[in-house]
């Protein structure tokens, strides 16, 4: 007797209860009907995607904190995770360069603002001032020096995530210099921790349906949908310069891994979708950490690429800036020369990394651009306020695929990328390591569980800490007389000076 068919509708019910993405797509599509039809109510709805985002904020300093100790205790070797910082800063200034190129070319051939015969005295430039709060962006030197911190909380408390990964950097550099055996139970401690983040993180995807509904309702309820048929010109031309871009990401990452990033794209889907809602990266990256380490790509590289490119590897706002700055002076009627335009791409390398959790930081940068110019009237700036809040969609998803693009190439560059397994995770197939299921709960094997039942690595796959302690820094989760009857096995091996 064959197997009866669920019906469509409960087929439908069992997609919605247990796929993220349904959920998140279902909510998006609410979201854009509860905001055209009642703009009034949807307003009074951002406050659940701002909490979601709160929540989420809360984890990310300490989750990349455990991920980079635990990778470089993992990795054993300090100068390799030196190397591999050195190889993601190169790779994140040629590609938000390119970006800025591309964004400059593109502006050139379709002229978005020409014709638009702007007077820069009717627009109201303290409408910028109240979008960027009178700030502004930080100098280089302020820059490095806001990267140092000044406390252990306090980097913590103000989940300023380049102090993050500084003090993880110093912690992991300890852990290798004392060895295991001085600090035993500090490791275990710190992986464990991970496990309960990633549970938490767990908890609160459950919430992230109600925040892309918020966070949209309230976005289309705003700003409505007629802004973009007054910016139609602009704003199709940065979604269009931003998938050439992304087309380029996809060969780059082909040529130098061989993955694919339509894969790549479909494994992460429920994350590109709730990034989409929210108009923000940060809502999503514990998560994409989390999928990152199960596609193949070692803990050290994801703990130390991903967090430093949501500084210096802002693709999406790069190729938004540089078409802006050029809308902005066609719009007021402006001809920049190539000379310019050079300058322009100077500049925005400069201000683009100073920008991450700056409120208004586009405007800032623009503001920037148009100074050091001296042709455009700073004011002016002004014209992209009502059609900003749109273009968060375009630069959250090129930012999150350049720094996903950025990790893997890394990787594959230090020898830190498992391409087999991250093919198998990308073609759907099972692997080792258990899936995360749609919410994400049990989402990763705890570290300490597979050394205690000897998986994967084993005893003696993973270099010590310090390379002075043996089998005892090898598997900080075998007992003591394992430990015992595993170094009885092997020769003796001479000691570290």
């Amino acid at each position: 007797m064959p197997p009866s068919v669920p019906s469509l509708p409960r087929r439908v019910a069992r997609t919605l209860r247990t796929s993220l993405f349904a959920q998140v797509t279902c909510a998006l599509v609410l979201g854009i009907v509860v905001g055209k039809l009642w703009p009034d109510t949807a307003t009074a709805l951002q406050p659940l995607g701002d909490g979601f985002t709160r929540l989420i904020k809360t984890v990310i300093s300490p989750l990349v904190f455990c991920v980079v100790v635990v990778g470089i205790a993992k990795a054993g070797d300090l100068k390799a995770f030196g190397r591999i910082g050195v190889k993601a800063l190169i790779w994140f200034e040629i590609a938000s360069t390119a970006a800025l190129v591309i964004g400059l070319v593109a502006a050139n051939v379709v002229g978005p603002g020409k014709g638009m015969n702007v007077d820069p005295s009717s627009l109201d430039a303290a409408a910028v001032e109240e979008t960027t709060g009178g700030g502004s962006l930080p100098t280089t030197t302020e820059f490095v020096l806001n990267a140092l911190p000044q406390s252990f909380v306090g980097a913590f408390a103000e989940n300023e995530l380049l102090q993050v990964l500084i003090l993880a950097c110093l912690v992991g550099a300890a852990l290798l210099h004392l060895g295991h055996t001085k600090v035993p139970k500090v490791l275990p401690a710190i992986e464990q921790a991970q496990d309960i983040i990633f549970a938490v993180v767990g908890f609160i995807m459950r919430l992230a349906p109600l925040a892309v509904f918020g966070a949209m309702a309230h976005l289309v309820g705003n700003y409505g949908l007629g802004v973009i048929r007054t910016y139609a010109k602009l704003i199709v031309l940065c979604y269009m310069a931003a998938a050439l871009f992304v087309v380029l990401l996809a060969v780059a990452l082909k040529l130098v891994t061989g993955l694919s990033l339509w894969k790549f794209l479909r494994y992460i889907r429920e994350e590109m979708l709730l990034a989409l809602g929210t108009a923000s990266t940060e809502s999503v990256m514990p998560r994409v950490m989390q999928k990152l380490r199960r596609a193949g790509a070692r803990d050290d590289a994801v703990g130390l690429v991903l967090p430093t490119g949501y500084s210096f590897n802002l693709d999406g706002a790069s190729l938004y800036l540089s078409i802006g700055t050029l809308f902005i002076a066609q719009a007021v009627g402006v001809d920049l020369s190539l000379g310019q335009q050079i300058t322009v791409v100077l500049v925005l390398m400069l201000t683009s990394k100073g920008m991450a959790g700056i409120p208004g930081s586009a405007f800032l940068a623009l503001s920037a651009t148009a100074s050091s110019l001296g042709a455009i009237p700073a004011g002016a700036v002004a014209l992209l306020l009502g059609v900003d809040r749109i273009m968060d969609s375009m630069r959250v998803v090129t930012n999150l695929l350049g720094n996903c693009v950025a990790v893997f190439a890394v990787s594959r560059w230090e020898g830190a990328l498992d391409t087999d397994r991250a093919k198998k995770v990308l073609d759907g197939e099972d692997t080792s390591t258990p899936d995360e299921g749609e919410n994400g709960v049990g989402a990763e094997k705890s570290l300490g569980a597979e050394k205690d039942a000897g998986a994967e690595k084993g005893a003696g796959a993973e270099k010590g800490l310090g390379g002075e302690t043996g089998t005892e820094a090898l598997a900080p989760g075998i007992p003591a007389q394992k430990h015992k009857d595993l170094n009885e096995l092997k020769e003796p091996a001479p000691e570290a000076g």
